[in-house]
């Protein structure tokens, strides 16, 4: 079952379009290149909050990611933007799109 991670952060300074571009050229990169990695997204959900959604084939990738993202924003952005909550979870559901399954000649 895959498993993902939702993170609620606070902008301390700057504005959200800042957080992307920091998010597209440190996280995207960290994300992609980690083992079980689905997909990644961000999005503003207040004036000065956004959640980061990332999604992962098992839940100790998962974990993994929020302990790599959090070394990630100490190191690069805690004067930016600060973690509030973190969450990790088995999906439910999952309709994200997948690879097709190969096909037997």
């Amino acid at each position: 079952m895959r498993c993902t991670r939702v993170a609620l952060y606070d902008i301390k300074t700057g504005t959200f379009d800042e957080v992307v571009g920091q998010a597209q050229s440190g996280m995207v990169p960290l994300f992609k290149e980690s083992q079980g990695f689905v997909s990644y997204g961000v999005a503003q959900v207040e004036k000065n909050a956004f959640v980061s959604i990332s999604t992962w084939e098992t839940r100790a990738q998962a974990d993994t990611a929020a302990a790599r993202a959090a070394e990630w924003v100490k190191t690069n952005s805690r004067d930016r933007f600060a973690l509030r909550t973190n969450y990790v979870g088995d999906l439910a559901i999952d309709t994200g799109r997948r690879e097709p399954a190969p096909t037997t000649r």
